[in-house]
């Protein structure tokens, strides 16, 4: 508790405002009268079950499809061979987290790390990112976190256009079956490639940038924060920008 309190006076003083979401309300049905429910309900009444009675069926259904469907992409990215690096990866790695949630953060391609665990982000860069999560009120399962390749680049090289376009395919329907309310593009390459620009990140930062009409937010990547520690500022700075403009489109 006490390590809880000391973390929201810090991004107080930063100037971080956190956000909470709302509980679901849940419906009370209204009691029901034995013997005399029938004999009041109108046809009125009875075509307005009838439709919501529709609906649920088509709610049940499409969830039932989505599941099916990003399994079926699940197993799709596994057994992808459109390009090389499908012949080095040990594992291809899909991504973690919430299959609906509002945030998404894109990497660049998974590391050495990432490609033993078949997780992105893992490692110190990892654990820096989950603080950053933490400075915006979110945990790191309730972001869906991914990458722009799936398997890993040999020697941890820059991805190459070819291996992006292979992959491309897979994270727009990333990005269709989760419907995030913002996305954060973490690291240059991952904004670059996103952006479809080759504009330097220093320029990217700070500005409100958009992926398929869904509002994007430029980071610096956890590993170069971790070799550039005086740029943390800055990135506290892109995270408040990010929760303004999460705030300002939900």
């Amino acid at each position: 508790m006490a390590e809880e309190n000391r973390r929201l006076e810090y991004l107080s003083a930063m100037g971080i405002q956190l956000w909470e979401r709302n509980a679901k309300s849940s419906i009370i049905s209204p009691p029901r009268v034995l013997g005399v429910e029938k004999r009041d309900r109108s046809n009125s009444d009875t075509k307005q079950d009838s439709i919501a009675q529709k609906h649920e069926t088509s709610t049940g259904s499409e969830s039932e499809k989505h599941v099916n469907g990003w399994t079926s992409l699940q197993q799709e990215v596994s057994s992808c061979t459109a390009c090389g690096l499908h012949q080095s990866r040990t594992q291809t790695v899909f991504g973690v987290g919430d299959a609906h949630a509002s945030w998404m953060a894109i990497g660049e391609a998974p590391g050495a790390h990432e490609d033993l665990q078949g997780e992105p982000f893992v490692g110190r860069a990892g654990l820096l990112l989950n603080e950053m999560f933490r400075a915006l009120g979110l945990k790191r399962e309730e972001v869906f976190i991914a990458n722009i390749l799936k398997c890993r680049p040999p020697n941890n090289r820059d991805p190459k256009l070819e291996e992006v376009e292979a992959c491309e395919t897979f994270l727009k329907q990333q990005v269709t079956y989760i419907k995030p309310k913002i996305i954060l593009a973490v690291g240059r390459v991952a904004a670059q490639n996103l952006l479809k620009t080759s504009t330097p990140i220093g320029r990217l930062r700070g500005k409100l940038h958009y992926y398929r009409e869904i509002p994007v937010v430029v980071l610096y990547h956890p590993a170069y924060l971790l070799r550039s520690p005086l740029e943390k500022r800055r990135a506290w700075e892109d995270l408040c920008f990010a929760l303004k403009v999460y705030n300002d489109n939900v």
